[in-house]
This record gives structure tokens, C-alpha cells and sequence, in this order.
């Protein structure tokens, strides 16, 4: 059986004084599909991530925007539902159609479930603006309160996204909160800019 050293360059020499390992040399192919498997585990990660970061904004402008004119509770949550559903498809789309110019194909069943996965996956970002509208439909809460409440969510939802990008990074934690600071800010910034916009308007 054809057997060799386990060293950094591959088959052969080792530093002198350090022991050998052996094995079989088909086991120096099982770390391919290994690292194959976490580079995919990592870029669904990844795509999930960024989803509920697009999710998250687009919901959070339409929030704004509804908070800076007249709307009934159920306009509200027509219009939220609406934007939500269709950023959804948007990405799906997207991923659909990057997936085929990249590959000259369609995606396979198991390649357009992961696709669904990522894009419906990232709609718990918005589970309680749309509990809190909700809310205001029921006639618990007024609009003007549902609109702030869920202002509040999604700036507090992009923080909460940062910390699940970077927690298993081994980054200082000075870069960490570098990070999460980041998304607050920029959070506050679209709060700002559309308050500024219909403000001027």
C-alpha cells in the first residue's frame, strides 16, 4: 500500500527530529470535500446575512416613509406585507438569475430550495414590525406608536444582524464593536435622512 509523510509541502522530506505520521494515501484526499463543505456552509451563512440586511433597510424606509404621512393601520400593514413579499422575490430572483449566468444553468431542486431557504429565510427580520402593526390593526396600539416600535426593531434588527456576522470572527473586540457600531450608525443615518427628506418636503 502506497504510503507517505504527512508534511506541509505534501509527500516527502520532514524536519529532522519531528516525527512521522503515516496513513493511507487516499485519507489525503478527505480534507477536500471537508473544507469544500464549510466553504459552502460559510456562503450560505453569508447570504443569509446579507438578505436580512436588504430585508431590514427596505423595510425600515417604507416604515419611515408610512410614519410621515396619514395611513390607517390597515394601509400600513398592506403596505409592509407588500414591500416584505417583494423584496423576498426580488432576491429569489436574483439568485436565480446569477445562478444561471454563472453556470449556464438552471438550479437543480436542491440548489433552488437552498435559494428559497436564504431569501424567505431572512423575513424574521421583520417579524415584530409586523407583529406591531398588526397591533395597531387590532386597535391595541395606535399607528403613530406601531411605526416608531417598529423603528426601533429594525434599527435594534441591523445590530443584531452585525453581531451574528462577527461573533464567530477572531477579530479584537474593538473590531467588533467597531462593527456594530457601524450598523447602528447607519441605521440612525436612514432614520435621519428620511426624517430630514419629508421633513423639507
Amino acid at each position: 500500500m502506497l504510503e507517505c509523510a504527512f508534511v506541509v509541502d505534501g509527500c516527502g522530506g520532514r524536519p529532522p527530529g519531528e516525527p512521522t505520521a503515516r496513513a493511507d494515501i487516499g485519507t489525503l484526499h478527505y480534507a477536500a470535500p471537508v473544507a469544500r463543505s464549510a466553504d459552502s456552509e460559510s456562503a450560505t451563512r453569508a447570504g443569509r446575512l446579507k438578505e436580512r440586511v436588504y430585508l431590514t433597510f427596505a423595510a425600515l424606509a417604507v416604515v419611515l416613509a408610512l410614519a410621515s404621512h396619514e395611513v390607517s393601520a390597515g394601509e400600513a400593514l398592506l403596505t409592509l406585507v407588500v414591500t416584505v413579499t417583494g423584496t423576498l422575490l426580488a432576491v429569489l430572483v436574483a439568485d436565480v438569475v446569477s445562478h444561471i449566468v454563472v453556470h449556464a444553468t438552471l438550479p437543480d431542486e436542491r440548489e433552488l430550495r437552498g435559494m428559497l431557504r436564504t431569501s424567505f429565510g431572512a423575513s424574521g427580520a421583520v417579524y415584530l414590525p409586523l407583529l406591531f402593526v398588526a397591533f395597531a390593526v387590532s386597535g391595541r396600539w395606535s399607528v403613530a406608536l406601531a411605526l416608531r416600535a417598529s423603528t426601533i426593531a429594525l434599527v435594534s434588527a441591523l445590530v443584531v444582524i452585525g453581531y451574528l456576522a462577527i461573533r464567530r470572527l477572531r477579530l479584537p473586540t474593538r473590531q467588533k464593536l467597531v462593527v456594530l457600531l457601524a450598523e447602528f450608525v447607519l441605521g440612525a443615518a436612514v432614520v435621519a435622512l428620511e426624517r430630514l427628506a419629508h421633513g423639507a418636503a
